[in-house]
């Protein structure tokens, strides 16, 4: 697998990490294991799961309680809210077509699917506005971590999806 370098934003603060097939983490397993009720939910997952906070735009990627992999998103827009709940990966694509109201998107890379209404966690070609709501209700990620997300996550991880 080819190395590159991936961008792990927390706090304003940014730490690059050369990979190969795994992202480390420094930190944030501190600063999120504090938040109220954080343990709680972790239980809930033993193995691997995928936190979104829309407050903070920010996707976490976790193995039980160790965060793996944190990254900046853009979720729905007033008008077309993300979904909040307990839900999973239900399938996966590695690319496909999404239109919807105003846009038309050819090749929108590395999909995952996590509610029947067509809510899903995607790469995003053609904004980068990442950290602030963009989409028509998906959860869009840059095109680099969508791809590594996508590898990791299979088909029934745990999404869990709050304010």
């Amino acid at each position: 697998m080819a190395q590159w370098l991936v961008a792990l934003v927390l706090l304003h603060t940014v730490l690059w990490h050369p990979t190969a097939a795994t992202v480390q983490l420094t930190e944030i397993n501190t600063v999120v294991a504090s938040q109220p009720g954080f343990n709680a939910l972790a239980s809930r997952y033993s193995g691997k799961w995928i936190d979104v906070s829309l407050s903070r735009q920010r996707l976490t990627a976790y193995v039980g309680t160790s965060a793996v992999y944190s990254t900046l998103i853009s979720s729905g827009l007033k008008y077309y809210p993300t979904p909040t709940g307990h839900f999973q990966v239900l399938y996966k694509l590695q690319a496909q077509r999404m239109t919807g109201p105003g846009y038309d998107l050819p090749g929108v890379p590395w999909v995952m699917y996590f509610t029947y209404g067509g809510h899903a966690i995607h790469g995003t070609y053609w904004h980068k506005n990442f950290g602030r709501p963009m989409s028509h209700g998906c959860l869009n990620l840059p095109t680099p971590v969508a791809s590594w997300l996508y590898v990791w996550a299979g088909v029934g991880t745990p999404v869990y999806v709050h304010a």
